[in-house]
């Protein structure tokens, strides 16, 4: 199976939230208007989706000498990176990428090829005359059951490609790098759906944008938080109409049902603002950050969930930044960018998407 079987293209839609524009995914609405997480100026996203199955990874790299950077980590089957140093007490305050990959562990070794791209570039943490030492924090996604080989899995190599790609222009959404073998709804035992990759932002008139990038492989139903109907999520056993896990939890219909092993699932998300923040500011954010998974996601951070926020702050904004409305937007970014992430998604390995159940919500459409 081609790469290209794997992906489609976005489409745009720009969202109107109470006198804020909020540009989210597909095709900017102009060359003033960039959208999504790459409307942080500073910011890049690389993606590289692997041959011969559904898995990749995908790359934030901060222009310049890097972003201060925070981490919330809440699921119950973590896998990551680099997580330590965005602590506030220690020394390192700046991050140059962050990485999304699937392949499990595995895919951790994507960061590896981040930093070779990097030190060639000369970017990263200086050390005197040992040059530099890249920061590159990164988290993955369980997709070795899917789609194929699981020996097929994300390395050095697709985080190269992917951060030699990485532009300020449209990000792919979809089944594309991270998301390629993402997949959702795996509560109930009567059959998932397909994941993918979502972004979406909020610029406010005074000049501060929030962004979001979500990789969604959720073991529950994703939710939209505007009409709070599902999107997509576990499906009943016709195949073509949406169990509800809310409800089958609550009837107790889960009991005994089969549900997805821990550690094969998780949502991994890298939020971005153009604001100057400090360490415990920008990791204030990511918690906040958080809510934006339990708007969207029911049940989140599952004990079959490693979901992971990452934050990143640039600086290049000379306004002053309010920590509580930089972590408000983020919530509601990363919600956005989660409910995009499987509406603009393709069926795939006998999966359907959500636009084959006709739940895509209309603004998306």
């Amino acid at each position: 199976m081609s790469t290209r079987a794997f992906t489609a293209a976005a489409a745009a839609t720009v969202l109107t939230v109470t006198g804020v524009v909020a540009q989210v995914g597909g095709r900017a609405a102009s060359a003033e208007q960039p959208y999504g997480i790459t409307a942080v100026a500073g910011i890049k996203v690389g993606q590289y989706t692997m041959p011969g199955r559904p898995t990749g990874c995908t790359v934030v790299i901060v222009d310049g000498e890097g972003a201060t950077g925070g981490v919330s980590q809440r699921g119950g089957a973590p896998g990551t990176r680099e997580t330590d140093l965005l602590q506030p007490t220690n020394m390192v305050d700046k991050v140059n990428a962050v990485v999304l990959s699937g392949g499990s562990a595995y895919g951790l070794e994507s960061a590896g090829g981040v930093m070779r791209y990097l030190d060639e570039q000369n970017v990263g943490w200086k050390v005197g005359n040992a040059g530099v030492v890249p920061i590159v924090p990164a988290a993955i996604l369980f997709d070795l059951n899917f789609g194929g080989d699981p020996k097929i899995r994300p390395t050095a190599d697709c985080g190269y490609r992917a951060a030699g790609s990485a532009s300020s222009g449209p990000v792919s959404e979809g089944n594309y790098g991270a998301g390629s073998g993402a997949t959702v709804g795996k509560m109930g035992g009567g059959g998932a759906m397909k994941g993918g990759i979502g972004t979406a932002s909020f610029s406010l008139p005074n000049g501060l944008v929030v962004g979001a990038l979500a990789a969604v492989n959720a073991t529950g139903d994703i939710i939209d938080p505007e009409t709070g109907r599902i999107v997509a999520g576990a499906r009943a056993a016709d195949g073509k109409t949406l169990a509800d896990v809310r409800k089958l939890i609550r009837a107790g219909g889960l009991d005994r049902a089969p549900g997805p092993r821990p550690g094969e699932n998780t949502t991994i998300v890298i939020v971005a603002t153009n604001a100057k923040m400090t360490k415990a500011e920008i990791n204030r954010v990511a918690v906040m950050a958080d809510d934006g998974f339990a708007r969207a996601i029911a049940p989140s951070h599952t004990v079959g969930d490693g979901d992971t926020v990452f934050t990143l702050a640039t600086g290049r904004w000379n306004g002053t930044a309010n920590p509580s409305i930089v972590g408000a937007l983020a919530a509601d970014a990363v919600s956005e960018a989660i409910v995009r992430a499987v509406s603009k998604a393709e069926a795939l390995g006998g999966l359907p998407a959500a636009r084959d159940l006709g739940t895509v919500p209309a603004r998306l459409k």
